[in-house]
């Protein structure tokens, strides 16, 4: 890794920054409830790395109907220098490199049942998944539905595609998922939610992933947030051309600390 990389990523993070308060600032009001985040790390020294990722949350609610649209980015890459011939050799490996996004819609019955839609995709370079995509149905109740605090959860049957290293797989889906939000007060909130697929036939082939965050205000619209993922797969990628074959990790676990912009 070198310098203009390290100046790229700034550059970058900036750039993310000021489109993200442009587009908060000029936006229409249009009964959104929109925030873009961004996490950064950099070192150099002994080790160099680099580490960007940007986050994109947005809710809207009319009468008896709710939208709810994600997406995600994270990239990382770290420089380690090893003597090889009395020559020193910079080794650039590529540490993290996945995208994904989300879409759901839900259909309020009463007060607090409701059934919905959801769709999402994902690709993460470093567990050896090419692609995902499910599609799901759900039913979904209210525990908890008051002002500063919410707890839901939903289930319904689904339908995966996914690549995994060499191997392409479809099957049906049984989706459990579970969501709770908490104001804690005018400039604090916490986040939660985590989701269970297993293979319908199958139920030891199976993914759990989740997450659980802290958020609190800065100034009006920017927060500090941190956030502690997890994505569990009991049956991850093998790595190509290994024999025996040598299997990809089952969990991966992330900390990610960041500014979001609400808007």
């Amino acid at each position: 890794m070198t310098y203009p990389k390290h100046i790229a990523g700034v550059a970058l993070a900036a750039a993310a920054v000021s489109i993200t308060t442009a587009v908060a600032q000029d936006a229409p009001d249009t009964g959104w409830k929109s925030s873009a985040g961004l996490n950064f790390a950099l070192t150099s020294g002994n080790s160099d790395t680099l580490l960007i990722g940007a986050n994109f949350n947005a809710t809207k609610k009319w009468e008896q109907n709710e939208l709810i649209g994600t997406a995600d980015v994270a990239y990382g890459e770290a420089t380690t220098r090893a003597v090889v011939g009395g020559v020193l050799v910079d080794n650039d490996n590529i540490t993290v490199n996945n995208f994904g996004a989300a879409l759901q819609y839900n259909r309020l019955i009463s007060e607090r049942f409701y059934l919905g839609a959801r769709v999402d995709g994902r690709r993460d370079e470093i567990a050896d998944i090419d692609y995902r995509f499910t599609g799901t149905a759900n039913a979904g109740y209210y525990f908890i539905k008051q002002k500063d605090i919410t707890l839901s959860a939903e289930a319904g049957p689904g339908y995966v595609v996914e690549k995994l290293g060499l191997d392409k797989n479809d099957y049906l889906t049984v989706r459990f998922g579970e969501k709770f939000t908490w104001n804690i007060n005018e400039r604090a909130r916490v986040f939660q939610d985590i989701e269970f697929m297993p293979e319908a036939s199958d139920f030891g082939n199976y993914i759990i992933q989740g997450q659980i965050g802290l958020e609190a205000d800065i100034i009006k619209n920017l927060a500090l947030r941190v956030t502690l993922q997890d994505t569990y797969r009991a049956r991850p990628a093998a790595i190509a051309g290994t024999v025996p074959l040598v299997f990809r990790e089952k969990n991966d676990l992330r900390l990610l600390a960041g500014i979001n912009y609400k808007f």
